[in-house]
């Protein structure tokens, strides 16, 4: 299977840290589409993290349903998704949670302990914190391993760290070879001899410190009072706010004010999951999704927790319409008008759900996005205003540019309509 390297943006062949490339296929159709990810076990093993923290992440970046425990190693996620746009999110999930801020190799450990999330790095020693922030953050620390045990993922970065500082500490086993005529260094500057005698000869600040700074991280894994971690977090309600809050305090004002840690972060994101799987509990039990009342719906969002919340007109958008939803927005206008009512945020978080449905989940259609802005705008779903914004700019936060641009361009139509339709109001009002 093609590999490639961990780090992306290192175009370097010989760059020593690989992995498999991750492979998707997708299966079912209408609203039972869902994408397979064929390796995720393998790509995770290499990372040295558990496939259930990556498959999150991707739930959490796409806004889908996933499964983090199956027991036929079938990872899936919800909707149609290529794996060269999951490939693109993998690397946001390998810089935020495996790759060392210092010295950027992915040789980290991860460690849970007072509600805080450390990187440990196995090559140059330093520690860093993640960043409690981000919805996995929340979704590691409430699944941390029980106290006095290593997940396998930390098992394995700590046999790969030993490993490497073996491998790396061999030099001084094989310096009497060189000296008399037998051996030589691996790179054939005579490093090794130099590093034997006091001094880091032509190598310095290369490979030299690094192996110093693994042979001692090695002699420390080998010492018996090095314990496995204790696992103390609270979890409380109060405790994870409180965490929350302190992040918060740090953060410049104008950052502050566009970042909502309460929203959606914990339980947010498991009761997107919940209403999701509801509604298609509900609609085999009705005889369709169309079946499924508005009243019911919202009555089991409030119950959730997430009525208000911005991000449920983007999760309804994707569940309750079949193929026919051109037809079907009107019986569902006065739900959706009394959740996108709130604010901007709501009406363009519902444009997006639109936008992934029948670009991503629907392709066949995209080439009838017009017709369903026309039902939106006409049961004054989603103001004039925010369509036309949607409608100037493509955007990436709900499907990939080239999607996002497919549909906009297959929106013309209304868009020229939407454009003509005020000319024509501003030309009657002057005449008047």
């Amino acid at each position: 299977m093609a590999s490639v390297n961990i780090r992306r943006d290192i175009s370097d062949p010989f760059y020593r840290y690989k992995m498999e490339r991750l492979q998707s296929k997708i299966e079912g159709k209408g609203n039972g589409i869902k994408t397979v990810i064929v390796n995720l076990s393998n790509v995770a093993d290499q990372l040295a993290r558990p496939p259930s923290y990556v498959i999150k992440y991707f739930g959490f970046e796409l806004g889908a349903q996933t499964n983090i425990d199956p027991k036929d190693d079938r990872w899936i996620i919800n909707g149609a998704h290529e794996a060269s746009k999951l490939q693109d999110y993998l690397d946001g999930f390998i810089t935020k949670f495996v790759l060392c801020k210092s010295c950027k190799n992915p040789e980290t450990v991860i460690h849970i302990k007072d509600g805080d999330i450390t990187l440990d790095c196995k090559a140059c020693g330093q520690i860093h914190k993640a960043d409690l922030r981000h919805k996995l953050s929340s979704f590691i620390l409430k699944n941390a391993p029980k106290k006095g045990k290593k997940d396998k993922s930390t098992k394995k970065a700590d046999r790969k760290a030993r490993k490497e500082a073996e491998r790396n500490g061999k030099g001084s086993d094989d310096d009497d070879d060189d000296a008399n005529g037998n051996g030589h260094s691996p790179d054939g500057s005579g490093s090794d001899h130099a590093d034997d005698n006091g001094d880091v000869g032509n190598d310095a600040g290369s490979d030299d410190e690094m192996t110093r700074r693994i042979q001692s991280e090695a002699k420390e894994l080998g010492e018996p009072e090095h314990k496995e971690v204790e696992w103390q977090v609270d979890m409380s309600d109060a405790a994870i706010k409180a965490r929350q809050a302190a992040a918060e305090k740090d953060l410049p004002t104008e950052l502050r004010n566009n970042l909502s840690l309460d929203d959606e972060d914990g339980e947010g994101g498991n009761a997107y999951d919940a209403l999701g799987q509801w509604i298609e509990e509900k609609a085999k039990e009705d005889g369709g999704v169309t079946k499924v009342k508005d009243v019911d719906i919202y009555l089991k969002a409030k119950e959730l927790g997430i009525e208000a919340k911005h991000r449920l007109p983007a999760v309804l958008a994707q569940t309750i319409f079949t193929t026919a939803i051109a037809k079907e927005i009107e019986s569902r206008a006065s739900l959706l008008k009394k959740l996108t009512s709130i604010s901007d945020r709501h009406e363009k978080a519902f444009l997006g759900g639109i936008e992934r449905f029948v670009g991503e989940m629907h392709p066949a259609l995209t080439a009838q996005i017009s017709a369903v802005l026309l039902k939106i705008y006409e049961n004054d779903i989603v103001s004039e205003e925010t369509l036309k914004s949607w409608g100037g700019k493509a955007s990436k936060k709900y499907v990939d540019l080239a999607t996002s641009k497919k549909v906009r361009k297959s929106a013309g139509q209304f868009l020229e309509w939407l454009e003509n339709a005020e000319s024509d109001e501003e030309e009657d009002d002057d005449e008047e």
